[in-house]
Order: structure tokens, then sequence, then C-alpha cells
């Protein structure tokens, strides 16, 4: 079933926000979703509570295909109190950063990682660093859509466009291995209908972009952040709550725009 990564050239968008509880959303209606936290920050991990760096991450197992060696993500794989699994993040990502440039198919190891996992799981959602870098790069090539969480400024709105280039590079190198990426779409986050700038990025991306612009828009809610810090997801922290509202209107958005 397909990879998603949520990736865009910006930090502070909503890409971790939108993950943990997109997925949530998702879990609530039966789909099977695997959490992937491929940024060093590990902002996703600890969203969901892991304070302590596992022994086994994805590092680790980055680390295993780097040097040829074979290796069992399923032992990587937390089970979490909400019902999704997550791979986990480790600092020392960063570093995974420069000692992929100068491996053999760099850009693909993620792919082969994740390839054993995709029939377990109805969606993976990969958390991408706020850069094009070579985690990044892995994870679009192991992906088969792309969703941008952004907040409604200008210089998010700049963002994308940054973006856009890096990502028509990648869709040349997955045509030549055989593979597809389509942009699935844009998600605004933290908007607020009031102000005028986040209807004007709307409107401006709306034009530019079409359909692929949600309808469905994250409202500014103070409950989604509290949730976070509770290590939970918005529907296990407060379900009454407007993200709570917002994140399960997206996930019915998110599986017509998938089936159309």
């Amino acid at each position: 079933m397909p990879t998603i990564s949520l990736a865009i050239q910006k930090g502070g968008s909503g890409k971790t926000t939108t993950a943990i509880n997109l997925a949530a959303a998702l879990k609530q209606s039966g789909k099977k979703v695997l959490l992937v936290d491929a940024d060093p920050q590990a902002n996703l991990s600890q969203a969901l509570g892991i304070t302590v760096e596992p022994e086994k991450n994805l590092f680790t197992e980055l680390k295993k295909e780097m040097e040829g060696q074979n290796g069992n993500i399923g032992e990587v794989i937390i089970k979490m109190p909400n019902g999704m699994d997550l791979i986990p993040a480790s600092i020392e990502l960063a570093g995974a950063e420069l000692e992929l440039i100068s491996v053999y198919a760099r850009e693909q190891l993620l792919n082969w990682i994740l390839k054993p996992l995709e029939k377990e799981y109805d969606f993976i959602f990969i958390d991408c660093p706020p850069a094009i870098g070579m985690l990044t790069v892995n994870a679009l090539v192991a992906s088969r859509f792309v969703l941008m969480p952004l907040q409604a400024e200008f210089l998010p709105f700049k963002g994308v466009h940054s973006f856009m280039y890096h990502f028509n590079n990648i869709v040349k190198i997955k045509k030549k291995l055989g593979m597809e990426i389509d942009v699935l779409g844009f998600v605004f986050t933290k908007y607020d209908d009031h102000k005028k700038m986040n209807r004007q990025i709307c409107q401006q991306l709306e034009e530019e972009f079409g359909n692929k612009v949600f309808h469905t828009h994250i409202r500014s809610n103070i409950q989604l952040a509290k949730a976070q810090e509770a290590g939970l997801d918005i529907f296990s922290f407060d379900k009454h709550a407007y993200g709570a509202q917002d994140y399960h209107e997206l996930s019915e958005e998110f599986l017509v725009k998938l089936n159309s």
C-alpha cells in the first residue's frame, strides 16, 4: 500500500503534527499505519512519548544497509499504545547524511529497508527533515506520494517553490528507476480564516496547484501542542478538540484523493 512522505523545505510547517494525527484518524477508520521518523531531531518519536533513544532505530538499519549487512526492520518497530507502529529516529541520523554520499545506490537504501513492510500496512508515513538532504531524498524515493503541510504565510509559500524544484529532480530519478511519485496535496496548518494573509496565500496556492490543495484546513488549536507534550495523538488526548475534528475531516479527504 502507499508510502507517503510528509516533506517541505521549511521547519515548523506541521509535518510531525500532521503525520501523527492523520495516521491516528486513519487508524480510527480501521487502517493500519506505520510511522517512520526520518528526522535526526526525532520530533515525531518524542511527540509519541519516546523520550529515551531506542537501541534499535532507523539509523541502525540504514547503517546495516550501508555496510551490506542483512537487517531485520521488524525488530526496530515500536508498538504504540494508540495502536500505531513507529520506527523511531536517532540523533545519529545527522551523521548518516554525510555517510550516504559515498554509498552505492545511496538514494534507494530506505526503499529497500521499507519494502518488506509494504504488505503489512495500509499506509506508511515518513516524517522528513525540513531540508533536501540525503535522508529526504531517500524518503521520496521510497514513497509513492508526497504530502506537504505548510502554514499560510509568505515564507512557507516560498518554500513550496524551492521544494518543488528539487522534487522535480526526484521525479526524474525515479523514472530512471522505473518508479513513480506524485504530489498528493498541500495541507494548510495553524490556519485562521480571519487572517487576510492566510486567505490570500490559500488563494494563490489554489490558483497555482488547483485541486492539489486540500479543502480541509487544520485550524490553530492549542490542544494539538498539548497532545504532543503529553506524548499522545489528538484523539487520545482530546477527541472533542478542533484539532481532532479537522484531522478527522482531513483523513476522509485524504482517502478520497487517493482513490480518485
